[in-house]
């Protein structure tokens, strides 16, 4: 059985989802070269959005999917637990971030971003995310299967 973010009130819930939203905004304002992220659960499910264009389900399924080909890349390589997931294409970045045990932070970004800046703003964000989610999930009958350990 899988654990899955649904809106109680009593777990406050609504709560956490605003304040994924507020953490959104707040890394696009600090790193204005992003176009867009998502907040997702390990199997694809949109927890949180900030998107000017573009289908965040899509996007969500689609880190999913990364995440779980990069797990087994990383662990092939004996390279430990996933961490991140950088894709550089012709026009800008796709960075995905492990957020807590339970999500993760999808960030799109212009081609001339500063990568560092990326790196920095983005993994400190995930880090609140993340526990903000686990906090929100941690009180569901059964555990999040992940498709990847955590360290």
């Amino acid at each position: 059985m899988r654990r899955v973010l649904r809106a109680r009130p009593e777990r406050g819930l609504p709560v956490v989802e605003a304040a994924l939203g507020e953490e959104l905004r707040r890394l696009r304002a600090r790193v204005p070269s992003l176009t867009g992220s998502v907040v997702a659960a390990s199997d694809g499910l949109v927890l949180a959005r900030d998107l000017a264009t573009g289908d965040a389900d899509g996007t969500a399924a689609l880190t999913a999917a990364a995440m779980g080909v990069a797990v087994r890349m990383s662990d092939d390589a004996g390279h430990g637990a996933l961490r991140e997931l950088l894709v550089h294409g012709e026009d800008g970045y796709v960075a995905c971030y492990r957020a807590g045990s339970a999500a993760v932070l999808t960030v799109l970004a212009q081609a001339r971003i500063n990568v560092g800046r990326l790196h920095l703003e983005s993994r400190a964000a995930s880090g609140r995310i993340g526990r903000l989610v686990d906090v929100a999930t941690r009180d569901t009958p059964a555990p999040l299967r992940l498709p990847y350990r955590q360290r």
